[in-house]
């Protein structure tokens, strides 16, 4: 075994021992990392990789062997099924990819469990029209296939992105292709209102900007004041000025009495379409959290609806795929709001199907995480 092999394990299992449901695995992850500033790029990235095939490939190992030898022959498996998937049945992915509790919650079969066992694909959001051009400046061959999302970009490089000159001059975004997707689903034009209800750190409320051409208004609310607080610093960086911030904790009184042309409610939820890039939550993530998310998500719904303006769009995205916390929830929204008319999208992952009201993204079919969507018109 190699020095830098044995370090690689030795950071993995450190990461690992410190990690649990109050400590997930990412966030020990990047405070290992930020910490060991010496660590050369390429090292940090094996280090990520080790940690995450350790999760991805539990079902497989024996716990009564030392730490850094299950991470080591995790790390021989991930390499296995990257050669050679056939080997490993439905079957058995079935049953030790994902606990129990997840084949009544949702459709649980071959092609879902593979994708999420597959090391996932860093996206890129490059400014509105300048896919290629971002691509060529990074040496990449170019976007995606799919015409819906042309500034979509796969990076498959090593590099540390976040130092780029480009990066800092706002002119990408680290940004998964399906929140992306939700984005272009919202459909905003310049000139509009708009308020995403539970923006986080911001990611799509800077997609929508960019969409709207820095024109128009967003209302940004989150419960978590922290979350603004990185989202203006992302918002200054990406040059995008067209929007104000409050708090909201969900409650019935919006932070505005303004009406809005779009609202979107990216609600939080059990997170089970983000398993491939996170597979810790796999086994951190409770069987009842998913009817508790589902109410908060019912409850987020009828809260940001009266904001919407007649002729207004409100859009329901999250990113699972229980039908608890999807087709259920946009059903029950749906029988209550009378005067919410549910809307056709289009799949821009795949324009051969037919626009439906309740989309789903499958990750196995994006090469991204797995979301769902509704959009409803106020008549």
């Amino acid at each position: 075994m190699f020095p830098s092999q044995k370090l690689v394990l030795s950071v993995a299992s450190d990461v690992i021992g410190k990690s649990d449901r109050h400590h997930p695995a990412d966030a020990m992850l990047r405070h290992e990392l930020t910490a060991q500033r010496r660590f050369p790029q390429e090292l940090k990235a094996e280090v990520s990789r080790a940690v995450f095939s350790y999760y991805r490939w539990l079902g497989w190992l024996d716990i009564g062997q030392p730490l850094a030898a299950q991470v080591e022959r995790a790390l021989e498996l991930a390499d296995a099924f990257a050669v050679r998937p056939q080997t490993f049945s439905d079957e058995k992915l079935i049953e030790r990819a994902v606990p129990a509790w997840v084949r009544d919650a949702m459709n649980v079969n071959g092609s879902w469990v593979r994708a999420i066992q597959s090391e996932p694909k860093l996206w890129l959001r490059a400014k509105r029209g300048q896919g290629i051009a971002l691509a060529t400046k990074l040496g990449l061959a170019g976007t995606l296939d799919p015409p819906a999302l042309p500034d979509a970009v796969l990076y498959e490089g090593e590099e540390d992105l976040f130092r780029r000159t480009e990066f800092h001059a706002g002119e990408f975004e680290v940004q998964d292709i399906a929140s992306q997707a939700v984005s272009r689903l919202c459909d905003p034009t310049p000139g509009e209102t708009w308020w995403d209800t539970c923006a986080g750190e911001g990611g799509k409320m800077l997609h929508l900007s960019d969409l709207m051409g820095n024109k128009g208004l967003i209302w940004v609310s989150d419960r978590a004041e922290w979350r603004l607080k990185n989202l203006k610093r992302r918002a200054a960086r990406a040059q995008a000025f067209n929007y104000r911030f409050a708090t909201w904790n969900g409650g019935e009184k919006p932070p505005t009495k303004t009406k809005f042309d779009g609202v979107l409610v990216d609600a939080p939820c059990s997170g089970i379409g983000t398993w491939q890039r996170n597979p810790h939550a796999r086994w951190t993530t409770a069987p009842e959290e998913v009817p508790e998310l589902a109410e908060i998500q019912t409850h987020l719904l009828s809260c940001a609806a009266p904001a919407v303006k007649p002729g207004g769009r409100l859009i329901y995205a999250v990113c699972t795929l229980t039908y608890e916390e999807t087709i259920a929830v946009a059903k029950a929204f749906t029988s209550v709001f009378a005067g919410f008319e549910p809307t056709p999208l289009a799949n821009p992952f795949n324009s051969s199907d037919p626009p439906s009201p309740l989309l789903t993204l499958w990750p196995q079919n994006t090469g991204g995480n797995g979301m769902f969507v509704a959009v409803w018109r106020r008549t």
